[in-house]
């Protein structure tokens, strides 16, 4: 028999950790059963306590807005996942589009890959920052007020634990204010700017609102960089790590500054400790690699080399830079893997088709470095061609 169920699972990418504790705290006020991954969950415990979550709860809403489905064209993401199988459990599927939200705008669109596509067909409730209470009521009283004869699965006694866990800190935070969602809507402004400028202008202003806004920080020195502004980018990455000391990114990405402004010792200094703090990131692994090679450590580049790849058997980057290595040690069959691998996964990769070009001729293969050097030669002046229309 058909029932109205109070039990809800909060889908939300971590960019938009305000507006999901925001959303919590309302229903969870008004006697709903609400879990969301508040504090972070285990490793080990990560899966089976987000599915069994999902399982055991007959709503499912999920906060979009133009930078949550920034990953979901890949089919590991999570948000993706947890969207996919709410989908396969027949939840009560309610989409909270939230300031800026629009499913047609680029960037958005071409993210809703495969069964993702169907997000566009469901009934979404729009929340304006201004009149989040007034869509609160609305979400209560309409879209969760439905009868549902959804079939649900209580969770173990060990994942309910967790939940009530996560419940009980989220019930700690102090309440969400109106200023601090009117942060996160100056910050998905930013991340929807196409020009720099408006960027930063942007993510200033939700610096202002939130002066400890991580993400805020973080994607300011992207645009700053991006600008040429390198001291104003050190700056907000430094902000960003003094906000969060475990911000993995920010230590990579401040590791490359330092890199690019020749402080080797330093951008070595920051990718340890991104790897400390993030001990899965290839990128991280790589990034150093290629500052053991600038310092003359070849034999400790090409064992980070080999970790990032063996994290993340399809990077290319980290294909090509091996391939480069081992050719430098006098390894060309061992190069001449790394280039084939990178040529498969990037078969626009002209670097990898010139390098592979060399290889060829060394070995005798006279007509099989032409065609190299001609895929080379081909993509580059495409490049080229594309950055001319762009201009023009």
């Amino acid at each position: 028999m058909a029932r109205v169920e109070k039990t809800v699972f909060l889908s939300y990418r971590r960019t938009n950790a305000p507006w999901a504790l925001a959303v919590f705290q309302y229903l969870t006020h008004h006697g709903y059963d609400v879990f969301f991954d508040f504090m972070g969950i285990a490793n080990g415990d990560f899966e089976r306590v987000i599915l069994e979550n999902i399982e055991a709860r007959a709503h499912f809403l999920i906060l979009l807005t133009p930078s949550a489905l920034e990953r979901c064209s890949q089919p590991g993401d999570w948000f993706r996942r947890e969207i996919e199988t709410a989908m396969e459990m027949k939840r009560n599927m309610v989409p909270l589009l939230l300031d800026g939200f629009d499913f047609n705008a680029p960037g958005i669109s071409d993210q809703l890959t495969g069964r993702m596509a169907a997000l566009n067909g469901y009934n979404g409730l729009r929340v304006p920052v201004e009149y989040f209470d007034e869509a609160m009521v609305r979400l209560r009283d309409k879209y969760l007020n439905v009868p549902l004869a959804a079939v649900l699965h209580p969770a173990s006694p060990a994942v309910q634990r967790i939940a009530l866990d996560q419940q009980a800190a989220a019930v700690a935070e102090p309440v969400v204010l109106e200023q601090e969602l009117t942060a996160q809507a100056y910050f998905e402004r930013g991340f929807q700017a196409t020009d720099l400028a408006a960027k930063v202008r942007f993510y200033s202003q939700a610096i202002r609102l939130k002066p400890e806004y991580v993400e805020a920080f973080f994607n300011r020195a992207v645009a700053r960089r991006a600008q040429g502004d390198l001291a104003g980018a050190r700056e907000d990455y430094d902000n960003a790590i003094r906000v969060n000391p475990n911000d993995a990114r920010a230590f990579n990405n401040r590791g490359g500054l330092r890199n690019a402004q020749g402080d080797l010792a330093g951008a070595r200094e920051d990718y340890d400790t991104a790897i400390r703090v993030k001990p899965d990131s290839a990128r991280a692994f790589t990034n150093r690699a290629l500052v053991r090679l600038a310092q003359g450590d070849a034999a400790g580049a090409g064992e980070d080399f080999d970790t990032a790849i063996r994290l993340k058997p399809e990077y290319a980057e980290a294909l090509f830079n091996r391939g480069a290595l081992r050719r430098a040690q006098g390894d060309p069959a061992g190069a001449r893997e790394d280039y084939d691998a990178v040529i498969r996964l990037k078969p626009d990769h002209a670097a990898a088709f010139y390098n592979r070009g060399v290889l060829r001729e060394k070995e005798g293969d006279a007509a099989g470095a032409r065609e190299d050097y001609d895929a080379a030669i081909r993509l580059k002046q495409a490049l080229k061609n594309q950055f001319r229309d762009t201009l023009g």
